[in-house]
């Protein structure tokens, strides 16, 4: 939050993206009370008409107390808005979540327009008490059990027991963790003041850049084909074809399967290397997909069950060199795999190559904060895409999956989750069968 004068004079209050809120032509007083506020916590009387002004807009962080000792404080991230009274029991959002910030709790939620910082054990059992509609009973004199209930029902983490979250269906439709991840990955003014979004290069003060290029696996390495680009120029079907053309196939004709030849002009034509480049500390990339900042952090792994002219088993592409490198041979690992995609297409046939695409998240995340998993899925989209116009254009069937096992193929590639993980799926074979 920033503030500014205009020529007249008058002063102007302004967040991020757009968010602002004139003030008028302040006193003296007023401005001074404005600078103690931007300064650190104060005690001031609520009568105040500048105070009313920002706590209306959802400027003023409120910390309650007992005795000199801070319990909570309501931290607005967008203008408070009031709620209907609620004459029967109160529970919990079911969007809510109390989560470790530094040395405190803080309980949020995406349709709350503010927060609480819990800074008292006895406010956090309070809270606690809200996960379902049958609570223990307030007194009369429980003025803080009464007050909590109350700040955390206007916040709007707190709701009515059988209101709107059960019974509107578009707040049932939504589960928790996808309205968390809709809200903090979206450039919304509600995202609290002290987080950056976007590409804020976090990581440069504190970790070196992944390098561009995934280390190697120690496995047999595959050259592959590299096609004519200039002859495909002149014979490739149109792009209104191939997007008219393109189908989902889910069952492929293993009499006649894809060979290792096809597989090869595929990965060229979608996700080779074409050039790489040095920009502010980190390693850029230029493949046939577009990719948010040049990044490029997907990585592609053809799990074979069957292709002519190469041995079944997990293997990496290496999109600089055009070559795979076995991972794990044919084995329990590779047909788990196999067999989650048969699932996740409602089919009983494996297919005959599923190609498992993951993410070094490092690639991303060193550089864009709270919209970056985000980014990686749009990047999954996009490269999917561009596999389905390509197989398309090549008489293969292909399907993009909606899901995979990605315990699967951590446990069939050793690799750490948190720093590379599957997060698209794409089936390819020779044509539908029949």
């Amino acid at each position: 939050m920033w503030s500014a004068e205009d020529q007249q004079g008058r002063l102007h209050l302004f967040q991020r993206w757009g968010r602002c809120q004139a003030l008028g032509a302040l006193s003296a007083d007023d401005r001074a009370l404005l600078r103690s506020l931007a300064e650190g916590p104060i005690t001031v009387g609520p009568e105040l008409e500048l105070l009313k002004t920002l706590r209306a807009g959802g400027w003023l962080e409120i910390t309650i107390s007992r005795h000199g000792d801070a319990l909570y404080t309501l931290c607005p991230v967008s203008p408070p808005a009031v709620p209907e009274p609620v004459a029967g029991d109160l529970v919990l959002s079911r969007f809510a979540i109390m989560r470790r910030e530094e040395a405190e709790l803080l309980l949020e939620s995406p349709l709350a327009w503010a927060g609480v910082r819990v800074h008292d054990p006895e406010v956090a059992r309070i809270v606690a008490g809200l996960a379902g509609p049958v609570h223990e009973p307030l007194t009369p004199d429980d003025r803080l059990g009464h007050r909590v209930r109350h700040d955390l029902r206007v916040a709007g983490l707190a709701v009515p027991a059988c209101g709107e979250e059960e019974t509107r269906r578009e707040l049932r439709q939504w589960g928790p963790h996808e309205l968390w991840f809709h809200e903090r990955s979206r450039m919304r003014d509600r995202l609290p003041a002290d987080r950056g979004w976007g590409r804020t290069s976090w990581g440069k003060a504190a970790f070196a850049p992944l390098p561009a290029r995934h280390e190697g696996y120690g496995g047999a390495g595959v050259r592959l084909h590299r096609p004519d680009l200039a002859a495909l120029r002149l014979t490739d079907p149109s792009l209104t074809a191939v997007i008219e053309d393109r189908r989902s196939a889910r069952v492929f004709d293993d009499e006649r399967p894809i060979d290792v030849r096809q597989l090869g002009e595929l990965l060229y034509r979608c996700a080779r290397v074409r050039a790489g480049y040095l920009l502010d500390d980190q390693e850029r990339v230029d493949r046939p997909y577009p990719s948010g900042g040049a990044l490029h952090e997907l990585e592609l792994y053809p799990v074979v069950r069957t292709v002519a002219g190469l041995e079944a088993g997990m293997y990496h592409y290496d999109p600089r060199a055009h070559r795979l490198n076995l991972v794990r041979s044919a084995g329990p690992e590779v047909n788990r795999l196999l067999a989650a995609a048969a699932w996740a297409a409602a089919t009983r046939e494996r297919p005959q190559v599923l190609i498992v695409i993951s993410a070094r998240f490092g690639r991303v995340m060193w550089s864009y904060s709270e919209m970056a998993y985000a980014l990686v899925l749009k990047h999954v989209g996009v490269l999917q895409q561009t596999m389905y116009l390509v197989a398309t254009a090549m008489g293969l069937g292909a399907c993009a999956l909606g899901g995979g096992d990605s315990s699967a193929f951590s446990a069939a590639t050793g690799l750490d989750e948190l720093a590379e993980a599957s997060v698209g799926e794409f089936m390819l074979g020779s044509g539908a069968a029949g």
